[in-house]
């Protein structure tokens, strides 16, 4: 991306000053605090700029221009509208800030004012009662957007209070948004008269954006993305428009599909930055684009965060910290994603960062769902569940839609040994989002408690489906397989989660799934994990391929010492060469199973051997001394017998 013009550069904050303002217009406080963060986030500038004494924004700055294919522009007749109506306008947007919904929507459209009592179900409201004037050209898009989405807050917040406890009984897809029927209906209307997905007519496109979410929540995602496509074309500084889109694509290839579709500008590379993270598709490629971005941006706390998360999927725990460091630094009282933080700081560990932030988040705000979740996850590493438990279902509390809380919740209740309500937390995360690789696995692991393996199979493969790079996934996958009985699936996925941790060893080393040739080829020469080498040892046991079991001990053994400069591959660095992984308990059960293998094959010399260095490793100690004497005796009894 090449550096933008001082033209293009201000034509750049005019559309973004513009963004703030319409999105606040319209009660879209979340996308209006986006938009306002990254206007805050060029580089200072020399000298003030004056943005009223320079060219317009609607002047072009040349064919095409990537920068100047949107702006808030409409016609003079909506202009009118919106001039006649500002008053009643205004007083509507005062009911929405104090959270008076149905007061707000009835003040702009007296037509969605119930005719019977309030306690009637308005789903059941029939066609007939719906008002001609809700598409009537004497409203403008404006007032129009503003009421209807008063009218669908109201409805959530209805459902909220039909809801009432977590994972209680009238939780989750039971209770529903009673006003998304009509609001369809009424949006579809109108949408349709100005000429639907075809039209070419100007629009403001946040109704589009609302016909949107009320199509997904309808579970009709294929129109909801078409209609959600025409609202960021219209209008693609509506960041809550790009999250929506987001949340419909599961793949990569999904968001290549899309894009052609998407409008060639600035917002389009932020999406493409935003979807790989969420689809963890940390590449050099992506990180680039940051780079690239960073550049017009560099203050943007939203890069960074995205960069960070990027390396938190990496399992690059340390750069990942470093940067929300730094972020916490800059912006002390910004806790958006500080919860993902705290879920790095976690992992790490790092209990004195994790108790620290927990202070200052629950010192800035103690009934923030981040705040809640970055508290739970302090309790759960002290180990102090039921408390970690109390805080996440706060978090659902303040907000049933922050996702990683049904996770996190999920993982406390599986150790609190409650699978049940484990598998309902992991169920509704999953149902959310089903991106979520922590919640597939967690349904797996719940599901394997209960020793429904086939079950727990399907949902570990979902779980490496979206994160194929991490070890911990394909041995799940490798260990249902096994309690399954399909051995050679079992191996074939162990070798799997050999060559995953050897990419991430290698730092993304070229080594390929697809590949015909044994996937283990690509993994040799390195330190590999000799659990996984110990499970297929045993697995080519129960398989009665004693040959190739003994073989897999042996590697697992080798892991002590680390690969000789002869077994290194081409190019490696000499400096690869030993560093095992020393004496471990695997090892030792390795040189246990060898040294009774020996023995059976009657090669005492070398089962005296194993079993004088298990001696000496500590392990299996008295089962090491039986093994001594039994050869000693053997061997004493060859010769005798050959005296």
């Amino acid at each position: 991306m090449a550096t933008l013009s001082a033209k293009q550069t201000l034509q750049l904050r005019t559309q973004l000053h513009q963004a703030v303002i319409a999105c606040n217009d319209r009660c879209l406080y979340r996308s209006a605090k986006w938009a306002a963060e990254l206007l805050n986030s060029f580089p200072e500038p020399d000298h003030d700029l004056d943005i009223a004494s320079d060219t317009e924004p609607n002047s072009p700055t040349g064919e095409g221009d990537p920068w100047s294919n949107f702006q808030f522009s409409q016609d003079g007749y909506e202009a009118r509208l919106e001039r006649r109506e500002y008053p009643k306008f205004l007083m509507a947007k005062s009911f929405f800030d104090c959270r008076e919904f149905d007061r707000c929507a009835a003040t702009l459209l007296p037509s969605l004012v119930p005719q019977e009592p309030i306690t009637r179900d308005l789903s059941n409201v029939t066609t007939k009662s719906k008002p001609k004037s809700t598409n009537s050209p004497q409203l403008s898009q404006r007032s129009l957007f503003l009421a209807l989405y008063a009218k669908y807050m109201a409805g959530e917040k209805r459902k909220e209070e039909d809801s009432e406890m977590i994972l209680g009984p009238t939780d989750g897809s039971v209770t529903l948004n009673k006003e998304l029927s009509r609001l369809s209906n009424i949006l579809d209307e109108h949408l349709s008269a100005r000429g639907g997905l075809q039209s070419t007519n100007e629009s403001q496109g946040f109704l589009e954006y609302l016909y949107g979410i009320v199509l997904l929540k309808g579970k009709n995602d294929v129109l909801a993305k078409a209609w959600l496509l025409k609202s960021v074309n219209h209008c693609p500084w509506n960041w809550g428009a790009w999250q929506e889109l987001a949340d419909l694509l599961s793949s990569a290839e999904e968001l290549n599909e899309i894009t052609d579709h998407l409008p060639q500008n600035i917002m389009t590379f932020m999406f493409h930055i935003y979807c790989s993270q969420e689809l963890f598709q940390s590449t050099e490629k992506v990180h680039n684009e940051i780079n690239q971005i960073s550049s017009i941006f560099p203050n943007s706390a939203f890069l960074q965060t995205r960069r960070a998360l990027l390396h938190y999927h990496s399992k690059e725990f340390e750069e990942a910290d470093g940067l929300f460091a730094d972020l916490l630094s800059r912006h002390p009282y910004r806790l958006d994603s500080m919860d993902s933080y705290s879920n790095i700081l976690y992992v790490m560990p790092s209990r004195p960062k994790l108790a620290y932030l927990a202070s200052v988040a629950s010192a800035i705000d103690k009934f923030r769902p981040e705040t809640c979740c970055i508290i739970g996850n302090y309790y759960s590493q002290c180990s102090e569940h039921e408390k970690a438990v109390m805080y996440f279902r706060r978090a659902l509390t303040l907000d049933r839609q922050f996702l990683s809380a049904w996770t996190l919740m999920g993982h406390e209740y599986i150790e609190l040994k409650n699978t049940q309500a484990a598998i309902e937390s992991y169920r509704r995360a999953v149902d959310a989002n089903r991106k979520d690789y922590r919640a597939w696995y967690g349904l797996g692991q719940g599901y394997e408690l209960l020793d429904m393996h086939s079950y727990a199979l399907f949902y570990f493969q979902r779980a490496v489906a979206l994160q194929p790079w991490d070890p911990k996934m394909w041995m799940a996958v490798a260990n249902s397989f096994a309690n399954c009985g399909r051995l050679q699936n079992a191996i074939r996925s162990y070798k799997r989660a050999l060559v995953a941790g050897s990419y991430l060893d290698n730092g993304g080393g070229a080594v390929s799934f697809t590949s015909s040739a044994d996937p283990l080829a690509g993994a040799v020469g390195g330190a590999l994990d000799p659990e996984i080498l110990y499970q297929i040892a045993l697995l080519f046991e129960r398989d009665n391929n004693m040959d190739e079991a003994s073989a897999y001990m042996e590697l697992t053994l080798a892991q002590e010492e680390g690969p000789d400069e002869d077994d290194l591959p081409p190019g490696a660095p000499l400096s690869s060469a030993g560093g095992g992984i020393g004496i471990t308990q695997t090892t030792s059960k390795a040189r246990l199973w060898l040294a009774k293998w020996s023995f059976v094959k009657q090669d005492w010399q070398r089962a005296s051997e194993l079993a004088n260095e298990l001696c000496q490793d500590g392990v299996e100690v008295e089962e090491a001394k039986a093994l001594v004497r039994d050869v000693r005796a053997r061997l004493e009894a060859e010769g005798h017998v050959g005296g």
